[in-house]
């Protein structure tokens, strides 16, 4: 490779180099601020991962007590009145549940009391109501449920808003809420935040009643916020109120569970590092919050009708230690989330997921390193597909790089199966597709403006088919300067200054165009390359740019093809212009210098060096021999025996003092038909070339009457003459020197 050609092929690498460093750039700035919509593609991938690698549940403990449309039809429409409810809860007691928790908030009086009808009775139909037989305990169920509930392992539920939500929420009326916080032990680390900067925040609680809840009874909220995609993924474990922490239903069930009543929070500069709750760790974001690794779709749970334990129908301590949560399944109880695993699973399901998750100590986690892995993964991808873009043909690379895509994947599924952590192969997927589709439309692109300038460089001197093999392989094309082997043809029409005088200008350039359309077609028809037209004159070459086999033997049957055409030719010419016209055609072969020549601003695709100028002086020789073709041994020695060579003479051309042997050519058809006068010619060069010159001569006589290369045979009688009166000295070499082109 040149130096030329190193330079363009750098150039060009440096091209795809800031491509592809610019396209790395561009998704860095993408990563560091996550798109909306890039976000979204993340969160389905991880619901892939959920979907096909989610474990079953394992432990066993939370149970779901479900208020499902058995329970509504046989106990009637929800909401139940509260003496019904505490029979429910202290039922799930005495079945040795440690915790029983409410996904449901008892945010207004049981209107269903004996005491609120009566009073409601008095108030709308002007008269008094009275129940016969009625114990006092039975007057106000809520106060029925709140004397079940003191002392109990129950849970009840509260939620948090916020302005935005309170302001598109029918709220109940505001009352008093005397819920106590968790009991919150904080490790901070040096420059840590507050828990409270963190957290989310409410700035309203919806709570019990206050009769349900000044019963001591532990409270945990049930706030959970979906993704931007509206599924749900994540749950806060802690809510910060009024700078005081609120443990979630699920946590707060755990704790009556474990009997504690206070966590571990640690904290560090950028936010919570982890929960601690009677020595098991919880891994969560910086705000808290769990990545909820759900087991399944709906009832992937235990789930017993609320109807069935109301009806006493479970055997003696069937929940004995276990966690009971109260919800529902019901459609018309509206509490039905998106998961990654079910459009339409029951909310409580999140709250037993938690638990289990927690009791399992089977966590989904993204620790703050997996970014930097995913950010040098990314810049890799970049990186990596553009150095092999810069060196490689982008169809080599496609298999590659879909291994590399799916070693991205599986290494990430692995981790995940493994060790539960999210590593998101999205933004190097999308690095290495952008950067291998911009590069590869690039290379396409330059490619494309490459075989543009082929063909207009070449198209007008190079047959379609050559010109369609440099398209298709551009690399087998030098355009740099290069020595190369090289056949060379130089043709010329005789006395053509003459002719010329005889037309008009128009004529002229008629006749030149009628000639040299044909001549150049058979050269590149049989894969020469036209060089140059000089006048009259047309140059043309073998075995560039690309190599051509038997070049040599192309070239003479190019020649021989011309000459036949000629005949044709003539035949118009004749007709058109009143005169044939004669040609001579000479061809070498020899190593040359060819590829782009001339200033840095105009050039042309030819060639230089001593044996241009040999082609070009046997062109000149033919008039001289009387020949229409004259080649060189170099001809002779690379062609095999489909034509018959005749030798001419062994001459020193003007300008060059190493002696060249030199041929005419005849097909085998002419050849056999020339056969004696070919054979006597040999005769008679033999006998000229021993230096017995009046045989020789005598010989090239009888074949200037008998045969029809007069003009040959002229010269070498006259040549014998000359050396009978002027003897050779003994090492005469029969070389003949010629003093004119």
């Amino acid at each position: 490779m040149n130096t030329t050609k190193k330079i363009i092929f750098k150039r060009d690498q440096a091209i795809l180099l800031a491509a592809g460093m610019a396209i790395t750039i561009f998704m860095i700035l993408l990563f560091t601020n996550q798109p909306q919509i890039l976000s979204f593609l993340e969160l389905k991938i991880y619901d892939q991962y959920i979907q096909r690698y989610h474990k079953p549940a394992a432990t066993g403990v939370p149970v779901i007590i479900d208020l499902d449309e058995k329970s509504l039809t046989e106990k009637g429409q929800w909401p139940w009145p509260r003496y019904r409810v505490a029979l429910l809860m202290k039922y799930l007691q005495a079945y040795g549940a440690a915790a029983v928790a409410t996904d449901i908030i008892f945010v207004e009086p049981d209107r269903t009391s004996p005491q609120i009808i009566r009073r409601d009775v008095l108030r709308d139909l002007k008269f008094s109501i009275d129940f016969t037989g009625l114990p006092a305990d039975f007057e106000d169920y809520d106060r029925l449920l709140a004397a079940n509930l003191a002392g109990g392992p129950f849970v009840l539920a509260i939620d948090f808003m916020n302005p935005t939500q309170r302001a598109q929420k029918t709220l109940p009326p505001p009352h008093e809420c005397p819920i106590v916080p968790i009991k919150v032990a904080v490790i901070a680390s040096p420059g840590a935040i507050s828990p409270h900067d963190v957290l989310p925040r409410g700035d309203h609680m919806i709570c019990p009643i206050p009769t349900l809840a000044k019963t001591g009874n532990r409270t945990g909220f049930i706030t959970i916020a979906p993704d931007a995609d509206s599924v749900y993924r994540r749950a806060p474990l802690l809510y910060s109120y009024h700078n005081q922490i609120y443990p979630s239903l699920a946590l707060a069930s755990l704790m009556q569970a474990m009997d504690t009543d206070s966590i571990i929070l640690k904290m560090c500069s950028v936010g919570i590092e982890s929960i601690k709750i009677k020595g098991t760790v919880i891994p969560t974001d910086h705000h808290g919050r769990l990545l909820v690794n759900y087991r399944g779709k709906m009832k992937t749970f235990e789930y017993i009708s609320a109807s069935d334990v109301l009806n006493r129908k479970l055997p003696d301590g069937a929940l004995q230690g276990r966690i009971a949560l109260i919800g529902t399944s019901a459609s018309g109880l509206k509490d039905l989330r998106p998961t990654p695993l079910d459009p339409h699973a029951p909310g409580v399901e999140t709250h037993a997921t938690i638990i289990d998750n927690i009791l399992s100590n089977q966590f989904i986690v993204i620790p703050d390193w997996v970014k930097g892995i995913e950010f040098s993964g990314m810049v890799a991808a970049g990186l990596l597909t553009t150095l092999l873009l810069m060196w490689a043909r982008a169809s080599w690379l496609i298999l590659p790089l879909i291994g590399l895509g799916y070693a991205m994947w599986y290494g990430s599924v692995l981790i995940f199966q493994e060790q539960r952590y999210f590593l998101s192969p999205l933004y190097s997927y999308l690095t290495l597709g952008l950067t291998f589709t911009t590069l590869t439309m690039l290379k396409f692109w330059r490619e494309e403006r490459a075989k543009k300038f082929i063909h207009g460089a070449f198209a007008h001197y190079l047959a379609p088919s050559v010109i369609s093999q440099i398209m298709n392989n551009p690399e087998a094309l030098t355009l740099e300067g290069q020595e190369k082997d090289i056949t060379i043809q130089f043709s010329d029409v005789r006395n053509f200054t003459s002719l010329s005088e005889q037309l008009t200008p128009t004529q002229v350039t008629d006749l030149l165009h009628d000639y040299l359309t044909p001549m150049t077609r058979i050269i590149t028809e049989h894969h020469g390359t036209l060089d140059k037209f000089i006048g009259d004159a047309v140059m043309a070459f073998w075995n560039a740019p690309l190599d051509v086999p038997n070049h040599q033997q192309h070239a003479v049957t190019t020649a021989l093809a011309q000459l036949a055409h000629l005949e044709t030719l003539n035949e118009e010419f004749l007709e058109t212009y009143g005169f044939a016209i004669a040609i001579g055609i000479g061809i070498h072969s020899g190593p040359v210098r060819v590829g782009n020549m001339g200033s840095a601003d105009l050039f042309d695709y030819t060639l230089i060096g001593d044996n241009v100028n040999l082609a070009s002086r046997l062109e000149g020789l033919t008039k001289y021999y009387g020949q229409k073709l004259v080649v060189s041994q170099s001809i002779v020695d690379a062609c095999d025996a489909t034509y018959h060579f005749r030798q001419l003479d062994t001459v020193r051309v003007k300008g060059k003092h190493k002696p060249v042997t030199i041929y005419t050519v005849y097909t085998a058809n002419e050849a056999d038909a020339r056969k004696e006068e070919l054979d006597l010619s040999e005769r008679a060069h033999q006998a000229y070339l021993a230096m017995d010159f009046k045989k020789a001569k005598t010989l090239f006589t009888e074949l200037h009457e008998t045969g029809n290369d007069t003009t040959l045979y002229t010269v070498y009688i006259e040549r014998c003459d000359h050396l009978v009166a002027n003897p050779p000295d003994s090492d005469w070499d029969g070389v003949f020197t010629h003093k004119s082109k």
